[in-house]
């Protein structure tokens, strides 16, 4: 679901953000505060919010943190606007652990990529740009095949770089942007 993030969010014309980005020797909290004012919309999945079995056996829970750092920016008056969307795959979920955010509205994806696509699409309804939910599948699909070289070009065993973030942003946004300007 992370490539469908950022597929989804380069294909409505933004540039995706991620903590990963987040490096160097300044608190990291006060860095992701950092990131999350210099952005006007942030996305926050709390579907991967589960239990790490490794002793002691506990949940993680930095995305809700983080959606509250948003939630809390949202709402300071001497900041500029922004705009933060919930996603879940199950709306339930949402209810019964993070009560609080009753009345937000929630875009359930039901855990697939599809899914966050669609609810992508759903947040940003009045972007300037509306790509369709195949086309934007398309992209996933050149993005997951472009995949394996820019983590091994990166010496990377997983994508959760922040060089493989930047390069799969970047690849992201020239197979979108060649596709648009084709039209």
């Amino acid at each position: 679901m992370f490539l469908a993030y950022i597929v989804g969010t380069c294909s409505f014309g933004f540039t995706p953000r991620t903590t990963l980005e987040v490096v160097g020797g300044e608190q990291r909290l006060r860095r992701i505060a950092s990131l999350i004012r210099s952005c006007e919309l942030s996305f926050h999945d709390l579907s991967r919010v589960e239990l790490d079995n490794r002793e002691p056996v506990t949940p993680r829970f930095n995305m809700p943190f983080e959606a509250g750092l948003a939630v809390m920016h949202s709402f300071a008056s001497n900041s500029p606007r922004h705009t933060y969307f919930i996603f879940e795959a199950d709306y339930r979920r949402l209810q019964k652990s993070l009560s609080d955010l009753g009345g937000t509205d929630v875009y359930t994806h039901n855990g697939t990529e599809k899914g966050v696509l669609r609810e992508i699409s759903n947040a940003l309804v009045g972007a300037r740009l509306r790509p369709s939910i195949s086309d934007m599948l398309g992209w996933l699909k050149e993005v997951r095949r472009r995949l394996k070289r820019i983590m091994l070009t990166a010496g990377a065993a997983t994508p959760y770089s922040a060089r493989v973030f930047h390069e799969l942003v970047a690849f992201t946004r020239e197979v979108v942007n060649e596709e648009l300007s084709g039209r």
